[in-house]
C-alpha cells in the first residue's frame, strides 16, 4: 500500500501522518501568538473622548473607557495660569488634528497612584504626542522607572525647547515646575 500504516485501527497515509505530526505544533504556535498579543505593550487603537488637562486624556480602547496619563512629562497644573490652559489647548489641538483617533502603548507599570492608565500616544500621522508636548514647550520632563523607554528622546525634546525658548521656557514662561506647584497645592 505504499506509504501507509495502520494506527489505532485508522489507516494513515504519509501525508496525513505529516499533518498529524505538525498539528500540535501549529496549535501551540497559534496559542503563543494569541497570548503574546496580550502580553506585549504593542500599539492599540484608541479614540479620544476628552482632554482633561495638559497630560491627562480620557480614551476609549476597544469597548473600555480609561482615564489616561501620558508618560514622560508633566504639564502645568490647573491653576498655573495661563500655561495650564495653553498646555491643555495645545494637547487638544494635536489630538483634534488627528481626528481624535490615536495609537497607544502602555507603560511597563500600567497605572499611576490615581488609577490612570499610563500611556505613550501617537497620532495617525505618527506624531509622538508625549515628545511633541515637550518639544513645543508645553511640559517639563517627568519620568519614573520603569516607564523610561523613550527618556533619551524626551530629554532631547526638552533641551531643544529650552534652547529655542519655546512655550514655558520663554520670557513669560512658567514660574515653577508643576511638581513644585503640586506640593504647595495638594489635591483634596
Amino acid at each position: 500500500m505504499g506509504n501507509t500504516a495502520l494506527k489505532d485501527n485508522v489507516l494513515v497515509t504519509g501525508r496525513s501522518r505529516l499533518c498529524l505530526t505538525l498539528l500540535p505544533a501549529a496549535v501551540a504556535f497559534l496559542l503563543f501568538l494569541h497570548f503574546q498579543a496580550w502580553a506585549d505593550p504593542l500599539l492599540q487603537e484608541a479614540r479620544v473622548i476628552a482632554v482633561n488637562d495638559g497630560d491627562t486624556v480620557t480614551l476609549r480602547i476597544g469597548n473600555m473607557t480609561y482615564r489616561t496619563r501620558l508618560i514622560g512629562f508633566d504639564a502645568p497644573e490647573m491653576g498655573q495660569e495661563p500655561w495650564d490652559k495653553k498646555a491643555r489647548e495645545h494637547l487638544r489641538t494635536l489630538l483634534k488634528d488627528s481626528g481624535w483617533n490615536v495609537s497607544v502603548e502602555t507603560g511597563i507599570e500600567k497605572y499611576d497612584k490615581y488609577g490612570r492608565l499610563l500611556v505613550y500616544v501617537w497620532t495617525k500621522d505618527q506624531t509622538f504626542i508625549n515628545e511633541r508636548m515637550l518639544a513645543d514647550g508645553y511640559a517639563v520632563l517627568f519620568t519614573f522607572p520603569p516607564n523610561t523607554k523613550y527618556v533619551d528622546l524626551f530629554k532631547k525634546a526638552q533641551r531643544n525647547a529650552r534652547e529655542n525658548k519655546s512655550g514655558i521656557w520663554g520670557p513669560d514662561g512658567l514660574n515653577e515646575k508643576p511638581v513644585e506647584y503640586k506640593k504647595k497645592h495638594p489635591r483634596e
